[in-house]
């Protein structure tokens, strides 16, 4: 957890991420953002929210650079985009 200057504790880096933040951690502009989802690069925010979930995003970006390799089997899909990272 990185340290704030201005305080004595730690920064709480949320995991559920806005509309504006989730390009940024991404290091993408809004549209390419945009763009990333439809092509299903990234997963879209979390059903019912306009929230992105960090731990998504980088199992995703995890999966798209070669790092880590998702199930093949429909099902086994289901259960690696809702498992916790």
């Amino acid at each position: 957890m990185a340290r704030d200057k201005n305080t004595s504790g730690p920064t709480i880096e949320p995991r559920c991420l806005t509309q504006q933040q989730a390009p940024a951690y991404c290091g993408l502009t809004a549209s390419g953002f945009a763009a990333w989802c439809r092509q299903g690069i990234v997963p879209g925010p979390i059903p019912g929210t306009t929230r992105w979930d960090r731990h998504a995003l980088d199992a995703a970006l995890d999966k798209a650079s070669g790092l880590r390799e998702a199930p093949a089997e429909p099902e086994e899909i289901d259960a690696w985009i809702l498992a916790p990272s």
